[in-house]
Order: C-alpha cells, then structure tokens, then sequence
C-alpha cells in the first residue's frame, strides 16, 4: 500500500499554531472532540479524531516504529503541526513546529521530572516572542485519561476526559474525549495530547 503523504501545497501560518475555527462549537463555546488512538490507514499507528458530529477534523498517520516526527494534519491531510523530539532530550522535551516546519518551533513540551510537583506532567513554553503569555502546565494523569492544561492564570483550557459509553461495552484508553474553551486553540491542545502519548503512553 502507497504511503499518504500530507498535502504540503497548504499555506502555514508563520505567526503561531493555525487557529482551526472550522471545529465546531458546542453550547457554551467549547469544543468537544473523540480522539481513537488508531490511524485509518492499514499498517499504521497514530490518532483519528471527530468532531461532536462525527466529522473527520484530525489524524496523525505514522509508518513503522521509529518516530523522528509526527504531523498533525487535518482531514484533509493538511500539515497543521509537526512535533519533533528535542535531540538529547530522551523523550522529555518535545518541539511543536508550524506545518512541516523543522527550524524555529512555536512551543516546547516539557516533561516535569521533580516529584516535588505532584501533579504536574509537563509544561508548555512558547518560544517566540509574538506568542507571548507565560505558556502552560499540564496536570492530572494522561494514563487514566483525566488530565487538565491550565494557563497563566490557572485557568483550566483544555482538558482530556474519558469518553463514557452510551450504552454497551465500556471504551478502553483509546477512545478517550478532548473538551477545549473557545479561547484556546484545538489544533494546539491536540498536538499536547500527541506529546504527553510520546511521554506517557
């Protein structure tokens, strides 16, 4: 089977994470999203998101075992975001880049290491000055799929929840929701849910 390359004709902002206001909104202005920790293509690992509609709005298409990148694409196969891990870094700090990007990252991934932050998975730092704010922190357990992304102020944005049936047999840990605010972006929050997967998945 031929691999599915990312369109790379699609313009990327340079500015930051492209907003991605085609997701649509639920009551209350907030994004609600079901993430399956599966690609649609045979022989391929990744991530298949919808929207509350059922609407294909993200994937992630990995070939093989060894992971030097991973695209967020949209369902078009769009690059919207690539994460790269930092070389040395053993896994614990991962650079989000614009598109297909592989110099001057938007933000970085870090995981948290002292135990004295109970919580605490890892923090989110942005690395341009036009993306200003004092970044995020991200807290909760990724592996019970109940975790929190807090700005500056300690306001929850985006948070990982696990999906709870309608009715039938329970979903495992690869069905799990993705509830973002309207104010944060959701192409950024899933590329956090790509990285903390890398970290603690």
């Amino acid at each position: 089977m031929a691999k599915v390359h990312p369109n790379t004709t699609a313009a990327a902002s340079t500015d930051g994470p492209p907003k991605t206001s085609v997701v649509p909104k639920e009551d209350g202005g907030e994004v609600s999203l079901t993430v399956w920790r599966k690609s649609l293509l045979f022989g391929c690992s990744g991530f298949t998101v919808f929207d509350s509609k059922g609407n294909l709005v993200f994937r992630v298409d990995v070939y093989g075992s060894a992971v030097g990148a991973l695209v967020l694409m949209d369902s078009c196969g769009n690059p919207l975001l690539t994460l790269r891990r930092r070389k040395m870094s053993l896994g614990g700090t991962w650079l989000i880049f614009n598109g297909e990007d592989a110099v001057d990252p938007v933000y970085s991934v870090e995981r948290q290491v002292s135990l004295r932050h109970g919580g605490v998975l890892a923090h989110v730092k942005p690395r341009r000055l036009q993306q200003g704010g004092g970044g995020y922190e991200i807290r909760g357990s990724y592996a019970r799929r109940s975790c929190r992304v807090y700005d500056e102020r300690r306001r929850a944005v985006a948070e990982v929840r696990r999906k709870e049936p309608a009715g039938g047999a329970a979903f495992g840990g690869d069905v799990f929701r993705l509830v973002v605010e309207s104010d944060f972006d959701a192409c950024l929050a899933m590329a956090l849910v790509i990285a903390l997967d890398q970290m603690f998945g």
